[in-house]
């Protein structure tokens, strides 16, 4: 069950369904919302999304052996996103993992955290490791700040998209990437003290951060995958895959693809006709001409753009066809070439 936040008690709170249940969409002003987050003045409420802890002395490399990315010699507040993969190389986990030198400290998306934690429990064998779902006592708030967090501020897990993180590569572009406007990090704070740490900032709502992200191309577990999904097809390799860093679940199927061929899917990203009153829902099917090619994953009205979209579409689709979603056209930007 979604614990409510005190945040929906502040004017003009209007809550998220699903997922997003417990926090606000908007605060009655979604556009403003967008441009004052975009200036770096708002914070977001992410209180829904998942805390674990990991403890004990062997916690970073054995996070290190079950996960995409390279963790060994984590300092202190210097932060990570890594993947737990399927054994057929599909994603199934996200974490956005931050170390304090004595816990290692990790959001995932909302309602992930138990599967999460039940699956690393699971993996501890005789580790000296400890795993702990603390999302009850502990909330995440979204700031547009591409910094790590410093001594003396609550600790928090710093964004390193688009950025190439470790020995990895970048099926999207490297120069001109639009995520280069893009920076957020996730601030953990007590739960009991979520209204203190906003304190006198202005709120923006889930629906402002998600159309910057959708601008900043930049994948979310749940949204950009399903349970096909390989780290290609949505550029995540970029800042969640070390390729040399040894064995760790699905790396075959990251290897393999990466040195011998091209993923089956690609994510793209859409202009959509904005002459319409209602936008298309994530999930609605793209289509070149009468042919079904992919579906939207996540879609919103950007405050400059217009409607904007993510989709993953089959890798054979043609970078210069004009798709529709809906009936509607969208216009196509390759993100990852076919």
């Amino acid at each position: 069950m979604a614990v409510r936040s005190p945040l929906l008690d502040h004017p003009g709170a209007v809550a998220g369904e699903g997922t997003a249940a417990g926090v606000a969409i908007h605060y009655g002003d979604p556009m403003r919302e967008q441009r004052i987050l975009e200036e770096g003045l708002a914070v977001v409420d992410l209180s829904h999304r998942s805390v674990l802890t990991v403890t004990g002395p062997d916690r970073l490399s054995w996070l290190h052996s079950l996960t995409t990315q390279h963790l060994l010699g984590l300092g202190p507040r210097e932060s990570r996103e890594a993947l737990i993969l399927t054994p057929k190389g599909h994603v199934e986990h996200s974490l956005h993992l931050v170390d304090d030198g004595e816990t290692t400290w990790i959001t995932t998306e909302p309602g992930a955290g138990e599967a999460l934690r039940v699956w690393l429990d699971k993996m501890r064998f005789m580790l000296r490791v400890e795993v702990a779902d603390v999302t009850a006592d502990w909330a995440v708030l979204g700031e547009p700040h591409a910094a790590e967090s410093a001594e003396g501020e609550p600790l928090a897990w710093r964004d390193p998209w688009p950025d190439l993180v470790g020995d990895t590569t970048a099926y999207g572009p490297v120069e001109g990437h639009p995520g280069r406007q893009w920076s957020w990090r996730e601030v953990i704070v007590p739960r009991a003290s979520l209204e203190s740490a906003v304190a006198d900032r202005p709120l923006a709502g889930l629906w402002a951060a998600d159309a910057l992200r959708i601008a900043a191309w930049r994948p979310q577990l749940g949204a950009e995958t399903d349970h096909r999904t390989i780290v290609h097809e949505v550029d995540w390799l970029r800042t969640a895959v070390h390729l040399h860093k040894g064995c760790y679940r699905g790396q075959e199927t990251v290897a393999r693809v990466h040195n011998l061929g091209r993923p089956p899917r690609r994510i793209v990203f859409l202009h959509v006709d904005g002459s319409g009153h209602v936008l298309p829902a994530a999930g609605s099917e793209v289509k070149a001409g009468d042919r079904v090619v992919g579906h939207v994953t996540s879609i919103a009205r950007h405050h400059t753009d217009g409607p904007v979209a993510l989709a993953v579409v089959k890798r054979n689709t043609d970078p210069e066809a004009v798709l529709l979603v809906d009936g509607l056209t969208a216009a196509q930007t390759v993100i990852v070439a076919p």
